[in-house]
């Protein structure tokens, strides 16, 4: 049996990652294509709707309780989740297993790319105490609805993301058996999914995973949540329950295993006027060629902001300006666009940030009056992400987006 080497991590803080007897759609009855789906902050209510005419027993029947549905919603996911186990729908595996799951798909400019992680327990620590690392600052966000749904089903429905900082954990999950599932999703990216209860195997990912850290990558609010539940939970029955790990996909940090895209930012605000441009060229960048609409789309701003190491203001036409950061501008902040552009606008007034991936929709947000400006963003490098976890230091919030996003359905933890 292989093993991994640990990347210099402290022993004395280490996350522990088990195995657990899992919660699945039963193989012989569901198609994963039918029943999974993207994690629940990525779907609106009309892609809701889509998911469940595949199938009602599609995983955002619970993973997914709607406004619309009342204040009675997360009872109502409760009694579907626990219909399901009733009927059959979900069966229990016999014993604890790891899952590894793996996506394979073309990255943004082509090329052939394999994301493979392993779904185990991942013990809860808070930052500092037990080898788990927060890559990214939080924005503040109501984290009132994964709590409430979490009380409810009693259940980890969907992970967290995890990147491990141990060398050689990729060649541990390289798996030659039969999958349990395997299916290309609409998007073009084929996820195979196997079962692993090897004891031999078991034990060799579980001290590859402990060996290290584990960074954050995404889903830092699900994580909040785990913590806050877990809390809850001990308050009334102490420590040593199911509470007090959470279900996490973990992968390798490593470049090859990893797409990272940027999130742009949409501007608003009495500040996000015509002057705005202006006032960011004026203090922090210099301003280069302004691309005409037609040009302002992923293959080809994205390169041109790669090969003049610029970041892109559009306008509300949907032109955009290049802005190349003057280095003097910026000497102390992170080698960072998330950094660098909020530094520019710390000194501007009356300026709303939000947040959207994908350059064709910051485009369609501009169209639909929902943002004055945006401002396109580079990636954060694989090595950056890795350098900060070393460090122990935080990226600016909505610094990366992960991509492709691991499905929901894949399988459960139950709390109980």
């Amino acid at each position: 049996m292989r093993t991994a080497r640990s990347c210099g991590a402290s022993k004395s803080a280490v996350p522990a990652f088990e195995p657990f007897a899992g919660l699945r759609y039963d193989p012989a009855r569901f198609r994963p294509a039918d029943v999974t789906a993207p994690p629940y902050d990525v779907l609106d209510e009309a892609d809701v709707a889509a998911l469940l005419e595949r199938s009602p027993r599609n995983v955002v029947a619970v993973d997914v309780p709607l406004e619309s549905a009342g204040p009675g919603r997360y009872a109502m996911a409760a009694r579907t989740f626990a219909g399901w186990r009733a009927e059959g729908t979900l069966v229990a595996d016999d014993r604890a297993s790891f899952t590894v799951y793996r996506m394979a798909y073309a990255d943004d400019l082509g090329r052939p790319v394999e994301t493979v992680g392993v779904l185990g327990a991942l013990a809860l620590s808070r930052p500092g105490e037990g080898g788990i690392l927060p890559h990214e600052e939080t924005t503040p966000k109501a984290r009132s609805d994964r709590l409430d749904l979490t009380r409810a089903t009693e259940a980890n429905l969907s992970p967290v993301w995890g990147l491990s900082l141990t060398k050689g954990l990729t060649e541990l999950l390289a798996l030659t058996e039969a999958p349990l599932w395997d299916w290309a999703d609409d998007d073009g990216v084929t996820h195979t999914v196997w079962r692993v209860d090897d004891p031999e195997r078991v034990a060799a990912v579980r001290e590859a995973v402990a060996a290290s850290p584990v960074v954050i990558a995404d889903g830092h609010h699900r994580y909040e949540v785990a913590l806050a539940y877990r809390e809850e939970r001990r308050a009334v029955e102490g420590d040593g329950t199911p509470a007090e790990s959470t279900l996490c996909f973990v992968v390798e940090l490593v470049e090859d295993q990893l797409t990272v895209r940027p999130i742009h930012r949409l501007l608003g605000g009495p500040g996000a006027s015509d002057g705005l441009l202006e006032a960011l060229t004026a203090t922090h960048f210099d301003a280069l060629e302004r691309l005409p609409a037609g040009d302002v789309t992923a293959g080809v701003v994205l390169r041109r902001m790669a090969d003049d190491g610029a970041l892109a203001f559009v306008h509300g036409d949907g032109s955009a300006t290049l802005l190349r950061p003057r280095p003097s501008a910026f000497e102390g902040r992170a080698d960072l666009d998330s950094a660098r552009l909020a530094a520019a606008l710390e000194g501007v007034e009356d300026v709303d940030v939000a947040y959207q991936h994908g350059v064709e929709l910051v485009q369609r947000a501009l169209r639909d009056g929902r943002a004055a400006a945006g401002v396109l963003l580079r990636p954060a490098t694989v090595a950056q992400i890795e350098a900060n976890a070393h460090a122990g230091e935080r990226m600016p919030p909505k610094t990366t987006f992960f991509a492709p996003k691991p499905k929901t359905g894949i399988v459960f933890r139950s709390l109980r």
